[in-house]
């Protein structure tokens, strides 16, 4: 092969590869240009919080989100329980959402990558695959204004068994559980404020709050009660709310009453010294002690209730002033009697006086 022949095929591979470089320059320069006219068209596969905007331009996205994703952000966001409902409306809740940030970071998404791979992703139908979340802003407080409301309407603190006297016996007050609305409604209804969706109804997440005392324990609490009914002169005698024993009694007489209302037994004695008051009615003993023995009037035993007035036997001799009043302020009652109550009652058990 001679030299002419060999340097005629270099000039041709020489043109050949002018000519590719020439094209590869061209399709760069066609790509860049194709890409440059599509700076505001939105790629393939991306969409706004669910709403696909791909293959839009700017402005049709923007449309599309206001006629498809704004409206249903404006719904009221219904807040139930039973029969309670509440509503938070869009205005109320000054929802306000920002098209302009989403289609703009939906433009970000579809701009990823050189202009070369933008432009074979886009003339080969090749998608992105990117959700833009929503750009939402809402009155907090106004959110905190619904709960509230909702709070003030379901919160319901427990409700102890109690118990109620009356003179004719024990009624009992039975026991309820309270109601509390939980910390997470406010997060709950912010989601649904910013749900595009159907999801725009909470409901309001409660749990029930048991009381410290329910009726089933009631009666343990109470092993022993006492009323004294002055009308009738009877002292009755509970056992965990059970009526066990009703005894005569005397009771206090005008102008020294026993005295009415609900106490307790503050303290117990047997063979108690009787520590007398310093009152006129006491004459000479006003503020003695007189210990046990024959001028004792406290016999056998001795139940205190409101600083010192109390429940104790007689001697028999007084038997005859059972069923009237006669005593200074005390309960009074036959021996056997107080020694039998003593026995069951102890120190705080309730003594209601009516």
């Amino acid at each position: 092969m001679d030299a002419r022949a060999t340097a005629g095929r270099g000039r041709a591979w020489l043109v050949v590869g002018a000519i590719a470089a020439a094209l590869v320059v061209v399709a760069l320069a066609a790509a860049l240009i194709y890409d440059s006219s599509q700076s505001d068209v939105i790629a393939k596969g991306v969409k706004v919080d669910g709403v696909n905007v791909g293959g839009l331009h700017e402005a049709a996205a923007r449309a599309k989100l206001q006629r498809e994703l704004v409206p249903n952000l404006q719904t009221p966001v219904v807040v139930h329980w039973g029969s309670h409902r509440w509503r938070l409306d869009g205005s109320q809740a000054q929802v306000s959402v920002d098209t302009q940030k989403m289609i703009s970071e939906a433009l970000h998404a579809s701009r990823e990558g050189s202009f070369v791979s933008r432009t074979f992703r886009s003339l080969t139908g090749a998608s992105v695959n990117h959700d833009v979340p929503l750009a939402i802003t809402y009155s907090h407080a106004a959110v905190k204004g619904l709960t509230a409301q909702v709070r003030s309407t379901l919160d319901r603190p427990p409700v102890d068994a109690t118990v109620q006297p009356t003179p004719s016996g024990l009624d009992t007050v039975p026991s309820h559980s309270g109601i509390a609305v939980e910390g997470s409604l406010g997060g709950q209804v912010e989601a649904a404020l910013a749900s595009s969706g159907a999801r725009r109804s909470v409901k309001v997440p409660t749990h029930l709050i048991a009381p410290a005392v329910t009726s089933s324990q009631l009666a343990a609490k109470y092993p022993a009660y006492i009323v004294v009914d002055r009308a009738q002169f009877r002292l009755r005698f509970y056992e965990h709310l059970k009526l066990a024993k009703t005894y005569e009694i005397a009771v206090g007489m005008e102008g020294l009453e026993t005295p009415a209302g609900l106490h307790k037994v503050e303290w117990k004695e047997e063979d108690p010294p009787w520590l007398v008051p310093d009152k006129a009615w006491a004459g000479s003993l006003a503020g003695t002690t007189v210990p046990p023995g024959p001028e004792d009037p406290l016999k056998a035993r001795f139940m205190s209730f409101d600083g010192g007035a109390g429940i104790h036997g007689i001697d028999p001799s007084e038997y005859s002033s059972i069923g009237h009043d006669a005593s200074h302020g005390c309960v009074r009652m036959r021996i056997p009697d107080v020694i039998a109550l003593y026995s069951k009652t102890p120190v705080g058990t309730p003594v209601y006086i009516n």
